[in-house]
């Protein structure tokens, strides 16, 4: 169950009683989706809201098709209670883009997954995106009884919240290119993009992984590093989205190029390209086929050349957290990525790493998700699911993007505080 604590004091200004109530709306849905079944009189006493208040918010939510009845309770004294759980009719497309391939997948509003397929993409955009929105295409025709209620795509790189445009992406040539706008006309849809270390953060509150937790740092690692902030009980994007880009400080100018253009980079000594690197300085010509999940496979089967790359590896990824707790004292660093199938190898190098370039005090919890794709598709759809509650619903045309991830960041700050 996700605790319900007192907003922080910095969003103080942002509750009129309109949004006050917006923000309500959320919470119970919110709270549907934590207790279903459930019934308004259990809502209104985990939310400490007014019984009435709450039984009007629920039946707004069954109207919009939010949420719907699901039978009855008796109880000891007084009439049968009606229960109320989250309409299963309504799903999301959940995108995870990589370089060279994305999955997509059919979520429900319970991050059940309905379907899922692998696409390869060309590296050219103007004909990635056609191929990508064909498949999403053929996708929604298997779910004919369903409500789309949009697209979340996980990205590997930094999307401007407030244009919802790609704005840094060196492992991914799509910058400058509309990519929501384009799958959002043909698909009749509305598209939300993210980070993707910042949409497995939010798929970790949706999903109550971090209750209770207000400051946290989430480490991505796949063909480059992405970082996510949680202070405070709120995601920090800053401006343009590009807060929390640790991976392009340089720990060593004299280091490698990295793909953002400069040289030394976190993410040039510690991403999966880093280890399978460090493997492949040998003479052996089938070297320059290894790939990241080829690495991980022989360092489990106790290969030495494997586990000396992983160690190396893992040094680096350790080293590299220290600017990351120095300017933010996480209390919880989660990892994420292929690297995670291996963390009985690595993690107790990350582990010693951080300790010894602690400043002071204990060195923050360190957690792993041990399915990083799943986390990432469950993050974009909750992208879509949080953002497009009925609130969004009716006030999305009439209000500038920026406001609306205000409130949701609002939100998980609600869920999420102390």
């Amino acid at each position: 169950m996700h605790p319900l604590r007192r907003a922080d004091i910095a969003y103080v200004r942002l509750a009129s009683s309109e949004v006050a109530r917006d923000i309500n709306r959320d919470v119970i849905l919110e709270l549907v989706r934590a207790q279903q079944p459930v019934a308004r009189a259990e809502l209104a006493r985990i939310s400490r809201l007014q019984k009435s208040t709450v039984s009007v918010i629920v039946d707004e939510l069954i109207e919009e098709g939010w949420v719907t009845e699901c039978g009855t309770r008796r109880i000891p004294r007084g009439r049968s209670q009606t229960m109320v759980s989250l309409n299963q009719n309504i799903v999301t497309f959940a995108v995870d883009v990589k370089p060279e391939h994305a999955t997509i997948a059919v979520m429900d509003m319970n991050s059940r997954l309905l379907s899922q397929k692998a696409v390869v993409l060309p590296s050219n955009v103007n004909k990635a995106l056609p191929e990508l929105i064909q498949a999403l295409e053929l996708m929604r025709e298997m779910h004919p009884t369903n409500l789309f209620e949009g697209v979340g795509l996980s990205m590997p790189g930094r999307v401007d919240p407030v244009t919802q445009q790609l704005v840094l992406a060196p492992n991914l040539r799509w910058v400058g290119h509309d990519i929501a706008g384009t799958i959002a006309s043909s698909l009749g849809l509305k598209v939300e993009m993210e980070n993707e270390a910042n949409a497995c953060l939010v798929g970790e509150i949706w999903a109550g992984g971090l209750d209770g937790v207000r400051n946290a740092v989430l480490v991505a690692i796949s063909e480059g590093i992405a970082t996510a902030i949680l202070s405070n009980g709120q995601m920090i994007r800053g401006r343009h989205g590009l807060a929390g880009e640790f991976a392009h400080v340089s720990l060593d100018p004299k280091g490698s190029k990295c793909g953002c253009g400069r040289t030394g980079c976190w993410e040039t000594f510690a991403s999966m390209r880093a280890a399978v690197r460090y493997y492949s300085n040998g003479n052996d010509e089938s070297d320059n086929l290894m790939t990241g999940s080829r690495l991980l496979s022989l360092a489990l089967d106790e290969d030495l050349k494997a586990l000396q790359a992983l160690r190396r590896q893992a040094e680096n990824l350790g080293k590299g957290l220290h600017a990351m707790t120095a300017a933010l004292s996480p209390e919880v660093i989660l990892f994420t990525g292929e690297l995670t199938s291996a963390w009985h190898l690595v993690g107790p190098v990350v582990e010693a790493e951080l300790k010894r370039h602690m400043l002071a005090g204990r060195p923050p919890r360190v957690l792993t998700i041990l399915n990083p794709e799943f986390a990432r598709l469950r993050g974009a759809a909750a992208l879509v699911l949080q953002r497009h509650s009925g609130y969004h619903r009716a006030h999305l045309r009439s209000r500038p993007r920026a406001d609306l991830r205000e409130k949701a960041d609002f939100l998980v700050s609600v869920v999420s505080g102390n």
